[in-house]
């Protein structure tokens, strides 16, 4: 199921790499963040991409144009399907890192990565954006932040699927909407604010959904997946 991504939200590389063999041929990729990537580096996204799996290197890029790009030039030689950036860093940011992307795949002989702006974290709420001076409306930010990311040139955002509605009206059908922090249908939601089963995204027109403790809390990983494979199929069906 291309749709349906893992997030590898683990400390290591035995664990990850344990969680990737189970999973391969259920799910569409891996995504790889923060909290990997600072435990064990990138030696790991190489090994993923090198045994053809989607590599999703969620970092959040958010710096000076120049800074940004070359740490988008760096993820493209590690050879990962898409990697992230912050909208709010701006639209020149934005523009280098595609620039920096197209680039660095052309010199390499290599498909170039897809370049989402995450949009406003799912864990922030309307009290959220007024403590940090933001005082629109949730929806109304994400969707500014949506048209800002395609006016630069990415592929798509990251956002919560409460927002793909109004995404969906600031920007064209191609463009992909990312939708991280999905539950199953009986979890309880976590330090999530703003999130739905996977089902439920993707109904709402989400490009991809990203599935993380559903299936690495699950007592069988496998099976949780193959479950969540089939509310994805049918989702996709309708």
């Amino acid at each position: 199921m291309d749709q349906f991504l893992v997030a590898l939200d683990v400390d290591t590389v035995a664990e990850a790499r344990a969680l990737a063999d189970t999973l391969r041929g259920i799910v569409g990729g891996f995504k790889i963040g923060s909290r990997l990537f600072t435990s064990e580096g990138p030696a790991f996204v190489e090994e993923l991409a090198g045994r053809g799996d989607r590599v999703f290197l969620d970092l959040k890029f958010h710096d000076i144009p120049n800074t940004v790009a070359g740490a988008v030039a760096a993820a493209t030689r590690l050879g990962v399907w898409m990697l992230t950036v912050h909208a709010s860093g701006g639209a020149a940011m934005m523009r280098a890192a595609r620039s920096a992307a197209h680039a660095e795949a052309a010199r390499r002989s290599q498909p170039v990565p897809l370049v989402v702006a995450v949009t406003m974290l799912t864990s922030l709420d309307d009290q959220a954006l007024s403590e940090i001076g933001l005082h629109d409306e949730m929806a109304t930010q994400v969707g500014r932040l949506a048209a800002l990311a395609e006016s630069a040139g990415l592929d798509g955002v990251v956002a919560s699927p409460h927002e793909i509605d109004i995404i969906r009206r600031r920007v064209g059908r191609r463009f992909a909407i990312v939708t991280p922090g999905i539950r199953g249908a009986s979890e309880r939601k976590g330090d999530q604010s703003r999130t739905m089963t996977a089902g439920e995204a993707l109904s709402a027109g989400a490009s991809h959904v990203v599935i993380g403790r559903p299936i690495i809390a699950a007592p069988d990983p496998r099976a949780a997946a193959e479950r969540l494979a089939d509310e994805c199929r049918s989702a996709h069906s309708k």
